[in-house]
């Protein structure tokens, strides 16, 4: 396998909608996944786009990709790249996709500038906690995530 990376074009879309899904149901929320291929084409490829996405490819088929976007930190004073989507197919798990997606984003956080290259895990998924571990990542374990959507963001924006 000569895995390679590639920054993804408007033509990608699909594929990137079919690795969301299968991330999904890998992730046991098939049924989380509204976006669509019209949503995701302007997400990252419309006048401003909200995040970008690299495309692992295996001499030319597309194994998997990454979704990531900047954030910011007024600790650092410095940006940061938040990976949003980290996604293999099962059938090239083990070939080097995943750390070479790794790589190549950890190599644009500092040719950004950026101070931080961070992610989320599931809590279950140690096969992915053990590589992070592997590739360096630290768990912050002291900080928890906190979500309002649905009718509790409506109802704290007061709209509801």
């Amino acid at each position: 396998m000569t895995i390679t990376i590639r920054p993804a074009a408007p033509d990608d879309t699909a594929t990137i909608m079919r690795f969301v899904r299968e991330l999904a149901e890998f992730e046991r929320e098939p049924d989380a996944v509204t976006s669509t291929e019209a949503i995701m084409h302007e997400a990252l490829f419309g006048a401003q786009p909200a995040a970008e996405a690299v495309i692992a490819e295996d001499d030319g088929a597309s194994v998997g990709m990454a979704v990531f976007f900047h954030n910011y930190s007024t600790w650092t004073g410095r940006r940061g790249l938040w990976l949003e989507d980290l996604y293999v197919t099962p059938a090239a798990r083990g070939s080097g996709a995943g750390r070479a997606l790794l790589g190549h984003l950890a190599g644009l956080a500092i040719d950004r500038g950026c101070a931080r290259f961070e992610w989320w895990v599931l809590d279950w998924n140690a096969r992915a906690i053990e590589f992070y571990r592997k590739v360096g990542a630290e768990a912050m374990d002291e900080w928890t995530t906190q979500r309002v959507s649905g009718d509790a963001l409506l109802k704290l924006a007061g709209r509801l």
